[in-house]
């Protein structure tokens, strides 16, 4: 069965991400590995990654490798500054669930949208009273190397197509 519209697909892949700075590529690092223990599984078109992820797999089948680069503006596009800004610390009480160390510089802070969707945001500074806070996407500004092999797909279920996610599998981590 070939990966399109109405499938799950089941992947392993390790995900390598690298900037460029004037004009020069980085080294790709590793910043996340799913492998057979752990297979990321999506129904197709509702991965939640970038569309061009998506458009790179359309008809490959069950066992195949792939291997790919999403360009920064194919991935998650430029950071935008308008999502770096200061909220103060109180917010980030202990009765809301958060602890001091928390609130450490460079942590990831998982939060809600006033819709109730999780996000996260990455401690820029801690200010002393407030937190600038950087709400862009970890992997804005990072060309994604992704290299892997399509595990299984399969047809979805009327239940996952209703829903837009595949039942008892995990998804890709929010």
């Amino acid at each position: 069965m070939k990966i399109n519209t109405n499938t799950v697909v089941g992947l392993t892949y390790e995900l390598k991400v690298s900037k460029e700075e004037d004009g020069i590529e980085s080294a790709p690092f590793s910043v996340e590995i799913r492998d057979e223990e752990d297979p990321f599984y999506f129904l197709f078109g509702m991965s939640g990654l970038p569309e061009k992820f998506e458009e790179l797999l359309e008809g490959k089948e069950q066992g195949e490798d792939f291997s790919f680069t999403l360009t920064m503006a194919d991935a998650y596009g430029e950071p935008d500054e308008e999502l770096v800004i200061t909220l103060p610390k109180e917010q980030f009480s202990g009765e809301r669930g958060f602890s001091p160390e928390m609130l450490e510089e460079g942590n990831f802070l998982p939060l809600m949208d006033e819709n109730g969707y999780s996000m996260q945001a990455k401690i820029l500074k801690d200010l002393g009273e407030q937190l600038l806070l950087d709400f862009n996407h970890p992997l804005v500004g990072f060309d994604l190397h992704f290299e892997g092999n399509i595990m299984e797909v399969r047809e979805a279920t009327k239940e996952e197509i209703k829903h837009g996610h595949v039942h008892g599998e995990h998804g890709a981590h929010d």
